[in-house]
């Protein structure tokens, strides 16, 4: 596996640790549990900042670029459906803030929920096919221009309260 593949592989770990949050968070408002808003904003925070403008962007502004330059060959080109997914997983956030907003529990659940199995779909697809792809028909001196460029787009930024909140063993409000 590539420096830049496993570089974003190593950001999935804390995307799925704040979606097994998300998904426990669910069960409990479906046992009754009153809606945890902090929790809520702080979710929809995390993947619009961590998940979609850290993350997503590596991949769709370098790493599907390179797959779609002419003289990449691949058998399928899975990019478009990835970026379909990222879509999908936008919609549903917006979905989760206006239950927020409304204070409509079932549909924050329900969009919720919908966001943590497509992303974990997602995340399969990209750790176990795409990325592997990628290191196969991406040249090194590509892949590993694509890892310098992920350093230095990162190089700055602070995204230790992201990394704390999905490190944090169970989320509490205080």
């Amino acid at each position: 596996m590539s420096k830049a593949m496993k570089y974003l592989m190593d950001e999935h770990v804390y995307i799925l640790k704040v979606v097994d949050k998300a998904e426990s968070v669910c069960g409990d408002l479906e046992n009754g549990a009153d809606l945890d808003k902090e929790f809520v904003v702080r979710f929809i925070d995390f993947i619009r900042n961590y998940a979609d403008k850290f993350h997503h962007a590596k991949e769709e502004d370098m790493l599907f670029v390179e797959m779609q330059k002419p003289g990449v060959e691949l058998h399928c080109n899975p990019v478009e459906q990835m970026l379909i997914e990222h879509d999908d997983g936008r919609a549903f956030i917006l979905e989760i803030e206006e239950g927020l907003n409304s204070e409509d529990v079932e549909k924050v659940v329900v969009n919720m929920r919908s966001y943590v199995n497509l992303i974990r779909d997602h995340i399969g697809k990209e750790d176990n096919v795409l990325y592997r792809m990628a290191d196969e028909v991406l040249s090194e001196d590509v892949l590993e221009r694509m890892h310098d460029d992920f350093e230095r787009v990162d190089f700055g930024k602070d995204i230790s309260e992201y990394i704390a909140f999905a490190l944090l063993d169970k989320f509490k409000n205080k």
